[in-house]
């Protein structure tokens, strides 16, 4: 079974769970910008839930199907038509031989993914099928099967439509993104805290996997410092030079030697990931023991284990 990309979009990859324990060598992790669509996706079609699915930007690519597959699709909403016909996000689809997927525009959301049911056939490399430093292009092809009676998922009839509420009101919400301070909070002078918790920024235009720039009041720190480079992650909230803040995102550097002004807890992240350029964002410090909390509270709407 295989599937062909007709038309390539702009920024269109294929993302998994990402290539951890590697940064130490300067190898970035990668993955998924939204892990909790993504995983939805795989979990309504009882896939492992950290499985490669296609992560899309708008415009997007266009598919044809050479086989028959089940499909699904979370996150934003690109309007996805099949033979021109609409169909619905967070469903299983199914498609047959010769089926052409498009996307016509974007109504709600940023990325959008695309699971097919069962286990892609593609070589990884170290331990991870995501994409870095290529695009999906027009020609491609890529290829699924069923999963093998050991890896096969219980069968647990119609989807818990609960978790699908309850997981895109959260990813879609507007409330405050939640930071756990870092090393150089308390290096920001009081004016720049205050104004860092209580002003609202938005999503620069130059966004991309590997960073969102955020425009907004310009912070300062008490007193010119350099910091030693250190390892960053996603989520990892950078003071630049000119004031100006950076939130790291899934194809980050490994170290970087800006000021470290925090961490978007990793729940709240697909939240961010899902906001178009010029929408309002907050921020609100929380703690670790929060973090983890929510964490495992979205963990357990999972049925299926990866």
């Amino acid at each position: 079974m295989s599937l062909q990309i007709i038309k390539s979009g702009i920024a269109d990859t294929l993302q998994d769970k990402g290539r951890y324990g590697y940064q130490n060598l300067g190898i970035q992790a990668n993955g998924y910008l939204d892990y909790l669509s993504a995983q939805l996706a795989n979990d309504i079609l009882n896939n492992p839930i950290q499985s490669p699915v296609f992560e899309l930007h708008f415009p997007s690519s266009s598919f044809v199907f050479k086989n028959s597959y089940t499909i699904c699709i979370t996150g934003a909403n690109f309007a996805p038509i099949l033979n021109e016909k609409s169909i619905a996000l967070y469903t299983p689809i199914q498609v047959k031989e010769n089926d052409c997927l498009q996307f016509l525009q974007p109504i709600a959301g940023r990325v959008s993914y695309l699971a097919i049911q069962g286990q892609i056939q593609e070589k990884d490399w170290l331990e991870s099928h995501s994409f870095f430093n290529r695009r999906l292009q027009k020609d491609d092809q890529f290829e699924w099967a069923e999963l093998a009676d050991a890896e096969k998922r219980n069968e647990t009839g119609e989807y818990n439509n609960n978790n699908i509420i309850e997981i895109n009101n959260h990813i879609f919400s507007t409330h405050p993104l939640q930071f756990i301070p870092g090393p150089a909070w308390e290096d920001l002078t009081k004016e720049s805290q205050q104004s860092f918790l209580s002003t609202e920024y938005h999503i620069g235009i130059q966004a991309n996997r590997m960073g969102y720039p955020l425009k907004g009041k310009l912070l300062e720190l008490s007193k010119p410092n350099e910091y030693l480079s250190s390892a960053v992650t996603r989520g990892t909230i950078q003071l630049l030079p000119n004031g100006a803040l950076m939130v790291l995102m899934a194809d980050h550097q490994t170290i970087g030697g800006y000021a470290n002004l925090g961490q978007i807890i990793l729940v709240d992240l697909p939240r961010l990931a899902q906001l178009p350029h010029k929408t309002s964002i907050h921020f609100k410090e929380t703690s670790v023991e929060t973090a983890h909390k929510s964490y495992l509270a979205f963990e357990k709407k999972f049925i299926h284990r990866s």
